[in-house]
């Protein structure tokens, strides 16, 4: 952790350092100023540090006043950031150009100030928009046909949520708009793929009711995320019990007689790391089988003993452009993909939100999946679709 610590305030505080830098060069100031401005800059720099710290003490009202504006700042800095440098570039790249080549741009290059005034409009339009589209839950639909259903059950839903992150930030508002798009699905089974939680447990009790009073006809299901390692494994885990999950650490199950269901500790648990395949060749043949499983990394050595993994963890990449990075690592970042052997990934972009109350160009969603039989041709031959997606 504190390899982590070292490596964040380095980046963290060299992003704070970019942007003294370029206020400096846009306005130019006195002592006093940069003085203020710098003190202003460090105390934002360890604000996510200070939010645990005041959380873990119990001062709740300063450790949520400390939550919201550092991450709201968190946001704010990190959209400046990003269209600075594009804007960095674009003035390097007229003006090298224009050196090498022994040309005029057709426009002249514009100034320090100027150019400090375009990333810090765009900064704070990307927030706003960031903050209204975090708050837009959106139900992505995928309908699968499969001839593995009883021929008793017609249609299977599973509503998926994943990345709900309750805590300082995302508290019961927020949570029964979340709720409201899974009860309108009407599902048969209710899973979360990690981080439901993202604070202290003692401070979240009274949001266990609302998800246990969801009840639908087959249970709900949970995994861990990262998330629970890090606020406290026992508390995060009696939590999501409270809340009706039954936690399938390592394990599966038949549900209903109807489908297998499977799920995996997230890897930052400190426990030992189960063996997907062992875990899928153990369920009963011939039914469909859905693993849950937190990050979206596939075990090639269980593909084609499950029918469908659900994950969760990137967010979309939650803020644009930070999701370009984010798929370098994870290359299945977002919504459904086909995997060897009949089997398929989809990835929910996240309900909730990490860090900054913001999304930016990946809104937050509750997945809803139906599984159905093949649709049969009049002559009675059966038909099935192409990769399912969102409807």
């Amino acid at each position: 952790m504190s390899l982590f610590l070292l490596i964040f305030f380095l980046v963290y505080g060299g992003v704070h350092a970019y942007f003294f830098i370029k206020v400096r060069g846009a306005f130019g100031f006195g002592p006093v100023v940069g003085v203020a401005l710098a003190l202003f800059l460090a105390l934002m720099t360890v604000t996510p540090v200070l939010v645990r710290i005041t959380e873990r003490h119990g001062w709740e009202l300063a450790a949520r006043t400390l939550a919201w504006t550092g991450y709201l700042w968190m946001g704010l800095i990190f959209f400046f950031f990003s269209a600075s440098l594009a804007v960095d570039f674009c003035r390097l790249l007229f003006k090298g150009g224009g050196a090498i080549l022994g040309w005029t741009p057709p426009l002249p290059i514009i100034g320090k100030g100027t150019a400090f005034g375009i990333a810090a409009a765009y900064a704070l339009l990307a927030t706003l928009s960031g903050y209204l589209e975090a708050r837009d839950i959106r139900v992505r639909r995928i309908v699968i046909p499969t001839t593995k259903l009883p021929a008793s059950v017609p249609k299977l839903t599973i509503a998926q949520i994943s990345d709900v992150h309750l805590g300082l930030i995302v508290r019961e508002d927020r949570l029964e708009k979340m709720l409201a798009k899974v009860r309108e699905a009407r599902p048969d089974i209710v899973v979360s793929t990690g981080d439901l939680v993202d604070g202290q447990i003692n401070d979240l009790s009274a949001m266990a009711k609302p998800l246990a009073e969801l009840s639908p006809r087959y249970g709900k299901f949970a995994v861990t995320g990262n998330h629970e390692a890090y606020v406290g494994l026992d508390g995060a885990l009696e939590f999501t019990r409270k809340a009706g999950f039954t936690v399938l650490r390592g394990e599966g199950a038949t549900v209903g007689g109807v489908v297998n269901i499977a799920g995996v500790d997230d890897p930052a648990i400190p426990s030992s790391p189960h063996v997907e395949r062992q875990i899928l060749a153990g369920l009963p043949a011939g039914r469909f089988t859905i693993l849950l499983k937190h990050r979206p990394r596939i075990d090639r050595d269980a593909t084609g003993l499950f029918d469908l993994q659900l994950s969760g963890h990137v967010h979309g990449g939650q803020l644009f452009p930070f999701g370009l990075l984010v798929r370098l690592s994870y290359p299945c970042m977002d919504g459904f993909h086909r995997l060897a052997k009949g089997s398929a990934l989809s990835v929910s972009r996240g309900t909730g939100t990490w860090g900054p109350p913001l999304r930016f160009l990946a809104p937050p969603e509750v997945t809803v999946i139906e599984l159905v039989p093949p649709r049969m041709e009049p002559g009675g031959a059966p038909t099935s679709r192409t990769a399912p997606g969102p409807l």
